[in-house]
Order: structure tokens, then sequence, then C-alpha cells
């Protein structure tokens, strides 16, 4: 088989593996959920309007303030939501899938075996 042709099974393997679908199912409830998007784009907003009164000659420190203080209760509500931590708890699963994937394919390639540290700890059966 010719390289790409081993590249287009993996990928097509890799879209069958549960995780990748379900990260496919985080993001479309991410994209989904009206009122994280809403406050995504507020977030933005605020983060742009900061960014307006930082750069004036003459600032208004308590309109930073009130901006900052939005864009820091924005901040706690997007990462507290449901559907946000999921996105990210399934999105690193695919990563570590993934790096696995490529240690895999890097050992094939120089012949020396990858080190069995995820630097996860959660995955770890004990250093050494």
């Amino acid at each position: 088989m010719e390289i790409m042709e081993l590249a287009a099974a993996l990928g097509k393997a890799l879209k069958e593996d549960e995780r990748l679908k379900r990260l496919e199912e985080a993001k479309n409830a991410y994209t989904s959920d009206a009122e994280l998007q809403k406050k995504l784009l507020e977030y933005e907003v605020q983060q742009t309007a900061l960014q307006g009164e930082i750069t004036k000659p003459e600032r208004d420190t308590s309109f930073i303030d009130i901006i900052q203080n939005r864009i820091d209760e924005l901040y706690r509500e997007i990462t507290e939501n449901p559907v946000f931590i999921r996105l990210n708890e399934v999105q690193a699963e695919v990563n570590e899938l993934m790096n696995s994937v490529n240690a895999t394919i890097t050992a094939n390639i120089t012949g020396e075996q990858p080190s069995a540290c995820t630097h996860n700890c959660s995955t770890c059966g004990g250093c050494h």
C-alpha cells in the first residue's frame, strides 16, 4: 500500500473510534447551545471594549473595572457550562489518542519506543 492509502485507511479507522464520535457530538452540542454562544459572543465583545478602553490616553478606570468584572463573570459562566466542560473533556481524550497514534508512527520510523509517560498522571501506573 502507498503511504497516502495507509493514511486514508488510518483516518477512516479513527473516524469510527468512539472518542471521535463523542467529540463530534460534543462539538454539535457546543455550537447548538444558543445561550452559551450568546455568552461567548458577549465575551469577545467585552474583550474588544476592554482593549479599546485600555489604549485610550485618558482611561476611565472605573469603566475598565466594570468591563473586567463582566469579562470575569462571563468567563466563569462559560467555563462552568456543562456543554463547555464536556467538549473540553472529550477533546482531551481525542488529543491523547492522537498523541498515542503519533508516538506509534514515530516509534516505527525511528525504531525507538516512546516513553510510557503521558505527562498526565491520571493515566499512570507509576513512574518507571
